[in-house]
């Protein structure tokens, strides 16, 4: 239906300083609280990718319409925390199993009463394998702390080489159905920013598979991306702008860590095939 210029709504106005001041606020408090974390490990990443887990599934039951009440929010938190628990003090292939109980009960116990079974089922499958994930590669002895830094530091330097490119060259856009505000200089810059991360880490831990390395983290970014798009066209395919309001000036913890989901999942499967952290390739 086309409607006449007077009868069409303004136009969005752009981000507001105070917008982009809460970003920033928020990634000076949530930054060092990570990197001490990952520094310290044990229970305290656990407990963080614990909370992490069952905060997301929060959201995604809701995001989808599969949480309606207190109750239902509380049984999809409670499976993914359970899961990281049980993959971080038990092994992580017993985690998994407590994840895909935990979802095969809440499907029984939600019926087709509400929301969508197989994108609530999906969406915590999502979300638990990289939580127990993130303390399998942590619970390494030798480069558990490197790894985890070098996949932090990777994932936020495409976010922000991304955001500031996309500002400031714009063009074309990389997937305006999916999410419109993305654009091939976006992803280019945050290819090249990961790139440098990855170059400068094997730098650091003296690793001879420098190129490799960096070209891994040039990956990775396309990754994230794609993560990222993921949790995009699950927010429009169930008309939500943002899975929750968490984090001032990021919307929710989903919204936050969609593509770091997607690229701790592609390390492990990297760690698992080469038998150790991709840090030390040989």
């Amino acid at each position: 239906m086309v409607e006449n210029a007077a009868s069409a709504p303004p136009p969005a106005p752009p981000a507001s300083g105070s917008a982009l001041g809460a970003r920033i606020a928020s990634a000076l408090v949530m930054v060092p609280v990570a990197l001490a974390i990952v520094w310290y490990g044990g229970p305290w990443i656990i407990g963080l990718a614990a909370l992490a887990a069952a905060l997301m599934a929060w959201e995604w039951g809701r995001l989808v319409g599969r949480a309606t009440g207190l109750v239902d929010s509380l049984l999809l938190a409670g499976i993914a925390a359970a899961a990281v628990l049980a993959g971080a003090y038990v092994a992580a292939w017993v985690g998994l199993l407590v994840g895909v109980a935990g979802i095969v009960l809440q499907q029984r116990l939600a019926g087709a009463r509400n929301g969508a079974p197989i994108w609530t089922a999906a969406g915590l499958a999502w979300i638990i394998g990289p939580c127990i994930g993130f303390v399998w590669l942590r619970a390494d002895p030798a480069e558990g702390a490197a790894t985890v830094f070098w996949l932090l530091a990777v994932v936020w330097a495409i976010d922000t080489a991304a955001y500031v490119a996309g500002k400031t060259i714009g063009g074309p856009k990389l997937a305006p159905r999916i999410s419109p505000k993305k654009t091939w200089a976006g992803l280019i810059g945050g290819v090249a920013a990961a790139l440098v991360v990855g170059l400068v880490t094997a730098l650091v831990v003296g690793s001879d598979k420098i190129w490799q390395i960096a070209l891994l983290s040039g990956v990775l970014a396309i990754v994230e991306q794609i993560g990222d798009m993921a949790e995009s066209f699950a927010k429009r395919r169930f008309g939500v702008k943002d899975s929750g309001n968490l984090i001032p000036g990021h919307g929710g913890l989903l919204d936050r860590l969609d593509g770091m989901l997607a690229v701790v999942a592609a390390v492990v499967v990297l760690s698992l095939v080469t038998g150790g952290s991709v840090l030390t390739w040989r």
